[in-house]
């Protein structure tokens, strides 16, 4: 359900899996080459898995216990060089054909010599045997060769996969409209990019080869049942549909539980960012009982969801592990009554066993790769979510106002954040080259609003705003926007290096002096005086080690050296300590020449030398003019001014009020 815009993770539909399968295919298809080469090495894999309880098979009946029933192993071939063989030949002359060579014996009279003799008599099966062992080794050995091969491919592929993946998310979250970050806490964004992209490789690299390999291998294995002992196989095979049953309700059961473990885990970082980052507040205003009590309920339920999980899964286990008892079971009962009569050979018998405890091992598998792939379909549906979500129009061609900007027009502008609650409405007024506007009011006046539709951050419900007489829905975003400087009240610095963060463009840095103009002309010289490394000083996540008033001068560097045509000062110099914001308002001054200026002020002695003033109240400008008209009118900019200079002949209280009644 949406909550005040937000698109709650719950709303996400139980996609069909095939669905979302086909939405991932773009994805795996450019690395197809690596994809095609690990179902290559699957195939000789489940080969080579097929092989190893054949070869035992052959071993036990051809060499170690021969099955009687073969005519190949009813004689054993002997070696008369041998003088224990020629003593025991000695003692059954009637072993002996005339002019046969090599002499064969019958099997049955090997029963007759003592254990060394029976040894050298068995010289053949000993050396057929030791051929059998090689050959498996060799089996082994490749299937660990191509096995390293198998894996490696595998992992190649997910991590190429998963890359692209992230890229395609994280650009597609980049140019997200404002209000969509504004809806979305930063700790869930968070988990789409790394939590869920990370279950998405699993899944690549863990489930989709694998899951060929397992049903090739299933299908391998009951082929083999049926070859060994058509009998045998159909009393083993009567527990398969109790499996596929059981795989079935596991399968329906799984899916929902992971997706509300997703949610939870979802919600608990959105809660853990939240708080990291404002701990500060919550020690201030002694919330750590309420901040604990919170996670402990986010918590809870993240248990909660966890717990539902293990129990779908501690049951399926269990119940596969009995059906594959009970098919042992029977193989023993029935196998063994066969054996004795004759009807197979211990040969059949032990590789059936291996056969049917092969044949488990990839239902098992099978259920813990829906496990994965569960967990992954979860994911990729709250990743196409946002995918889905359009783009805002940032990307899209527009033309330039060119030239200078001579004039930038609201007409009749209205705007919200949300529906049905306007922040603004009938907003008018034309702002010419060179021309200060400040904007004053009180809290929640929409003062913040009008600028961050300047520069397009949002786009108005209705109106217009014009550049030079073009609509500035027509005009590139980008294009627009790199006319712009803005100092916000609150700077942002990403981390990195002092130079990185003043420098708009790396690529096309300004000359020496223009850098150097620039920091003295914001007052920056004894930021960088104190630090060591200067301009290189490598600053951590917010800005820091600096002040906030450092913070704020290097944000106005940025915009001086930005050099602009259109400039916005969100109350630039609050964070400016009284001996510097004289020489701030200095530089800013200079810097406002011959530039048309937006100045949001919230200390109505920064709006004083504005060219003029607009007063917002409830979303419509109340008043218009110079300082000097306003305070003449004594109207809301007079009684701000008069409870700002602490003269009013009111109580304070009283005086709000009637600022707010305008």
């Amino acid at each position: 359900m949406r909550r005040g815009g937000y698109i709650e993770e719950t709303d996400v539909t139980q996609s069909k899996d095939y669905r979302l399968a086909g939405r991932l295919l773009p994805f795996i298809t450019p690395h197809r080459g690596l994809l095609v080469t690990a179902l290559l090495l699957v195939i000789v894999l489940t080969g080579l898995d097929l092989s190893i309880p054949w070869i035992t098979k052959e071993a036990l009946d051809r060499y170690i216990v021969p099955d009687p029933g073969r005519p190949e192993t009813r004689l054993v071939t002997v070696d008369e060089s041998d003088p224990a063989v020629r003593r025991f030949l000695a003692t059954r002359p009637e072993l002996r054909t005339p002019g046969e060579a090599p002499l064969q014996i019958p099997r049955t009279a090997l029963n007759e010599a003592d254990p060394e003799t029976r040894l050298r008599l068995r010289a053949a099966d000993m050396t057929g045997a030791v051929k059998a062992g090689l050959v498996l080794l060799v089996a082994l050995f490749f299937n660990f060769l191509f096995g390293f091969c198998q894996t490696f491919v595998l992992e190649t592929m997910g991590q190429r996969i998963i890359h692209d993946l992230r890229l395609t998310l994280f650009t597609h979250i980049r140019k997200l409209p404002v209000s969509w970050y504004h809806r979305n806490p930063t700790g869930r964004v968070v988990t789409r990019l790394t939590g869920d992209v990370e279950n998405l490789r699993e899944m690549f690299t863990s489930v989709i080869t694998f899951v060929f390999r397992d049903i090739f291998l299933l299908a391998g294995i009951l082929a083999m049942l049926i070859i060994l002992d058509l009998r045998l196989a159909a009393v083993t095979l009567i527990v398969i549909p109790v499996a596929v049953v059981a795989a079935i309700g596991f399968a329906r059961r799984s899916r929902s539980a992971f997706r509300d473990l997703r949610i939870r885990i979802a919600e608990i970082n959105a809660h853990l960012a939240e708080t990291i980052g404002g701990m500060s507040v919550i020690r201030l205003f002694a919330r750590e009982k309420e901040t604990d009590a919170a996670f402990k309920r986010l918590s809870d339920r993240h248990f909660d969801a966890g717990m539902a999980q293990v129990r779908i899964f501690a049951l399926f286990m269990p119940v596969i592990e009995v059906l594959n008892s009970t098919a042992l079971g029977l193989i023993i009962f029935y196998g063994g009554y066969r054996v004795m009569g004759g009807f197979a050979s211990l040969g059949v018998l032990v590789a059936y066993i291996s056969y049917l405890r092969m044949f488990f091992r990839p239902i098992r598998d099978i259920a813990e790769k829906y496990n994965i792939l569960q967990n992954a379909f979860s994911s990729a549906e709250r990743l196409f979510l946002i995918l889905d979500t359009p783009m805002a129009d940032d990307e899209q061609p527009g033309g330039d106002p060119g030239g200078a900007i001579d004039t930038i027009a609201f007409d009749d502008l209205s705007f919200g954040y949300t529906d049905g609650e306007p922040v603004l409405s009938g907003v008018s007024f034309t702002a010419k080259k060179g021309e200060t506007i400040a904007i004053v009011g009180p809290t929640g006046a929409g003062k913040t609003s009008i600028v961050s539709l300047l520069v397009r951050f949002w786009d108005p419900q209705s109106g217009t705003i014009r550049v030079n007489g073009t609509p500035l829905s027509d005009l590139d975003p980008q294009r627009w926007r790199s006319r712009i400087a803005m100092v916000m009240q609150d700077p942002f610095l990403f981390a990195g290096t002092i130079r990185e963060n003043i420098l708009p463009d790396p690529d096309s840095s300004p000359s020496p002096e223009t850098l150097d103009t620039a920091l003295r002309h914001a007052g920056c010289g004894f930021v960088l005086d104190r630090l060591d490394q200067g301009m290189d000083t490598l600053l951590t996540e917010g800005g820091r080690p600096l002040s906030s008033g450092e913070r704020q001068l290097l944000s106005i560097a940025r915009a001086f050296v930005k050099n602009p045509e259109l400039l916005i000062l969100d109350e630039a110099t609050s964070y400016v300590d009284s001996v510097s914001e004289s020489e701030i308002q200095a530089a800013l001054s200079r810097l406002m020449e011959n530039r048309t200026t937006f100045l949001i002020a919230h200390r109505l002695s920064t709006a004083r030398h504005a060219d003029r003033i607009l007063v917002v109240k409830g979303g419509r400008i109340a008043e218009s003019g110079s300082h000097d008209t306003l305070m003449e009118q004594k109207g809301i900019y007079f009684r701000m001014q008069q409870l700002e200079n602490g003269l009013a002949a009111v109580p304070s209280q009283g005086l709000h009020k009637s600022i707010q009644k305008g």
